[in-house]
């Protein structure tokens, strides 16, 4: 694909013109455009009602990077969320269901905690606090659903 649009202005008495080309998405486009834990952990707090967020290694339990948490221990919270993880895929497993969790919510009195496998390496997962008298759970989760899609670790 190759996309070539162009657009003429003055500024002051000299005309100026502005050309942008755009190929088709290659491999190295695409890695340049996918936002990495420390760009994508600031975009998870702008969601409405956002407590806090953390990148989580399903593997080790361990968290590659946390922002906010008011007062949640995310660290533990990452620990805690791995055996949620676990637990899942286990089940999953001895069900037999040839299928992949897309995302697990726990609702709790005042909060929604949310847990997202990324769909680049499953062995990861964004863990999202969310305060329940102020965010859109459903807005919430299409938001996560697209920073997810973008996020490479």
């Amino acid at each position: 694909m190759l996309d070539i649009a162009g657009a003429k202005w003055r500024h002051g008495n000299q005309s100026r013109w502005a050309v942008r080309i755009r190929l088709g998405v290659t491999s190295e486009n695409k890695r340049q455009q996918m936002a990495n834990a420390k760009e994508t952990l600031p975009k998870l707090m702008e969601m409405d009602g956002c407590i806090g967020a953390c990148i989580v290694d399903s593997t080790s339990g361990m968290s590659l990077g946390a922002i906010g948490g008011n007062g949640i221990d995310l660290e533990a919270a990452a620990a805690g969320n791995t055996e949620v993880v676990r637990a899942k895929r286990k089940t999953m497993r001895a069900l037999q269901l040839q299928d992949s969790i897309e995302d697990i919510l726990i609702t709790l009195g005042k909060a929604y905690h949310l847990i997202r496998p990324l769909q680049s390496n499953d062995a990861l997962f964004v863990y999202l606090v969310l305060d329940k008298s102020r965010a859109n759970l459903a807005m919430a989760r299409h938001q996560l659903r697209v920073i997810e899609k973008d996020l490479v670790v």
